[in-house]
């Protein structure tokens, strides 16, 4: 079957937005396609610096015929209502239609058919649009052209079955030519198809496939690192940015003098990846070593030794700067940078980083005798946490916020637990991200989170849909993940309010109602995010949060993996269906006598052996239940409850609930509350689904 190839070839496109655009082009075009009734066939698509490619093997030559059934108007209708029907249909008159018996009366129906189009002209038509709405996140217009892309657009390339489809876009025409590497690739050539473009970029130094290009980057770097008797410093992300920036990798070797190795190795580090893109190299053990890897984009004559030059000179500049930031940096204790943290606006209604920092010390005092932190250690950790974003180092690399923070504090002489505490505050930064588990990082990194949580809530600045610009589900799921990691038993609800109260001097705009429940519901949706990717259904996490009391996301957690437990039993199964039964029969009844029925049980008024029965068994089970419910033995509580399963189905399956003696039905619609009651207690069984 025959083939599509289609390639876009532009100015440098951004690294960063390569793999999406790539993905965006193949779904758009195989949406118009399968619109088009030429079926999804599965695409191969290129990315480099300087194109974007999309490959699709085996379309049809053609759309298959279609036929679909036109209903007209009904027998004796109007001629213009009949004309109508047949100039859709596309009849010359009646005797191509058929009249049927419809509800409406005798009706006419027709069969349209259209024969398929050539897959060319179809692509003719499809194309244009396709690529004319990527959705770049920024874009441009070059010259007199009125096309918008994210760099100039400067060929197309398109052939269907080997075959040029001149589709148009903007000021280009697509034809059968392309062209190599920007300085390696020698002039223009025509292609035939997929196979002869890959063969011919290749011998025109481009190497296609971005996986191809990042794997063969690595696995040099390795092997230069092996010969130096050093190791690659493992970059999965700077290695996609690379593979994204060349399309024929040359990796290469430099180095910078061991006196530059005074300065801390992230440093150093992050010199040499943000505004280089070198990759680092260490000693094996584990010391950072004065040699980098640079990728280069082409082939030179001295085997590369004018690129390393150059680039040497660059990150010796670098890192002289890094080591000016180090030692000026030293010159000043953190604790009297605080002060300048005032000239930091946090948000405009929250304050500045310095009034941040001082609710954050107290809120860390609060949180410090639940996770066993020393809270005077705990409050010196966070003033000094934000201190050293007025360094120079993290003025210029803000990335290493906290990172310098540690090393300043400890140049300075402050206990261990407060160093790593400045470092650790900020973490987890992702869901791949470790958690602290230090005491006082603990506290402090809490302390940073619920602050910033309850203070953007407080003023109205919550998530909406897909905008979240403050990182606010980042930092509820840090808070989530510092939590259940740590197995810490806060009381949530608490803690909020008090980090609440500590906006209470900062202005008009954080006055107002308490936002903490409107938090804890916010937790609530991220925590059944985060169980949802641990496989725990969502559902469960609602029926235990919707008891109204429950912050504490250990005990919350354990109660949970009880009812889970119990649904998956054939006696919790049957107890979730009775449960249902009698909580629409109260939800019936009540409605229809404007009453709840949730009154006592009276044994008199037991007519039936099963309804006796099952009170006696809620007798049982709810003392039982409540006992291992404070006790925190949820397993227990829900096994007390499985004791319900078989006294309920006798119940249904022998007491008529609507008795013709309203005293009779009353005490019986109470018993159904009865059940409904007792289950509540573990979990809001209405809100479990399945």
């Amino acid at each position: 079957m025959p083939d599509l190839l289609l390639e876009l070839l532009s100015e440098e496109i951004p690294a960063r937005m390569q793999r999406r655009a790539g993905e965006d082009l193949a779904k758009l075009v195989g949406d118009r396609l399968a619109a088009a009734g030429l079926g999804t066939p599965k695409p191969t698509i290129y990315t480099t610096p300087r194109r974007l490619a999309l490959a699709l093997a085996g379309l049809p030559a053609r759309q298959p015929d279609l036929s679909e059934e036109v209903k007209g108007p009904r027998e004796g209708a109007p001629e213009a209502a009949i004309n109508g029907f047949l100039k859709n249909a596309g009849l010359a008159d009646l005797s191509g239609a058929e009249l049927r018996d419809t509800s409406k009366g005798k009706t006419w129906f027709a069969v349209k058919s259209r024969a398929g189009r050539a897959t060319a002209d179809v692509l003719a038509e499809v194309l244009p649009g396709a690529i004319e709405a990527l959705p770049w996140p920024k874009s441009m217009r070059w010259g007199t052209h009125t096309m918008r892309w994210v760099r100039p657009l400067h060929r197309i390339l398109c052939l269907f079955d080997g075959a040029v489809v001149p589709i148009k876009v903007g000021h280009l025409t697509a034809a059968d030519t392309t062209e190599g590497h920007r300085f390696m690739g020698g002039a223009p050539f025509a292609v035939n198809g997929h196979d002869d473009y890959v063969a011919k970029l290749s011998i025109a130094c481009v190497r296609l496939a971005h996986e191809e290009r990042r794997d063969a980057i690595l696995a040099d770097a390795r092997k230069l690192a092996e010969a130096e008797q050093l190791k690659l410093v493992e970059d999965p992300g700077l290695a996609e940015e690379v593979a994204g920036l060349v399309e024929w990798p040359v990796v290469l070797l430099g180095g910078f003098e061991e006196e530059f190795l005074a300065v801390p190795r992230e440093a150093l580090s992050t010199a040499m990846r943000s505004h280089q893109k070198y990759f680092s190299l260490e000693r094996h053990d584990g010391s950072l070593a004065p040699r980098f890897v640079v990728v280069a984009n082409m082939v030179t004559q001295d085997g590369g030794a004018t690129i390393v030059g150059g680039n040497e000179r660059v990150i010796r500049a670098r890192l002289a700067d890094a080591r000016f930031f180090w030692d000026q940096d030293r010159r000043t204790r953190l604790e009297a940078r605080v002060t300048r943290l005032g000239d930091i606006v946090f948000h405009a209604r929250l304050g500045t980083v310095a009034d941040k920092v001082a609710r954050m010390q107290k809120l860390a005092r609060v949180i410090a005798p639940y996770v066993k932190a020393d809270p005077e250690l705990a409050a010196r950790a966070a003033l000094l946490a934000k201190a050293d974003l007025v360094t120079e180092m993290v003025g210029e690399f803000p990335e290493l916020q906290g990172v310098m923070g540690r090393y300043y504090a400890r140049h300075d002489g402050e206990k261990p637990e407060i160093c790593d505490a400045v470092a650790d505050h900020y973490a987890p930064l992702g869901p791949s991200d470790r958690c602290p588990t230090a005491p006082v990082s603990v506290a402090v990194a809490l302390a940073d989170k619920l602050d910033t949580l309850i203070g953007f809530f407080g003023v109205g600045e919550r998530p909406t849909g897909s905008k979240d610009p403050f990182a606010l589900r980042r930092a509820a799921l840090g808070v989530i993940r510092v939590i259940m990691e740590n197995g810490l038993r806060l009381p949530l609800r608490k803690i909020l309010v008090d980090a609440w109260l500590g906006y209470a001097t900062f202005g008009e705009g954080v006055k107002g109602k308490d936002p903490a429940d409107d938090l804890l519901d916010f937790f609530a949706d991220r925590l059944k995010v985060h169980l949802r990717e641990q496989g725990v259904r969502h559902d469960l996490v609602s029926a235990v949060f919707a008891l109204g009391h429950e912050d504490d996301l250990i005990r919350l957690r354990a109660r949970v993996d009880a009812l889970a437990q119990l649904l998956q039993s054939e006696d919790g199964a049957n107890l979730l269906t009775a449960y249902r039964r009698a909580a629409n029969i109260l939800r019936i009844e009540e409605k229809k006598d404007g009453r709840a029925y949730d009154g006592a049980v009276s044994d008199g008024a037991l007519a039936q052996s099963e309804e006796t029965a099952l009170w006696q068994a809620i007798g049982k089970a709810r003392p039982a239940a409540e006992s291992a419910l404070k006790a925190e033995d949820f397993a227990g509580a829900c096994r007390a409850l499985a004791q319900l399963r078989h006294p309920v189905d006798a119940f249904f399956d022998k007491v008529t609930v609507n008795a013709d003696d309203p005293a009779l039905r009353a005490n019986r619609l109470n018993l159904l509350a009865s059940i409904r009651g007792v289950l509540d207690r573990v979990a809001d069984f209405s809100k479990l689904e399945g």
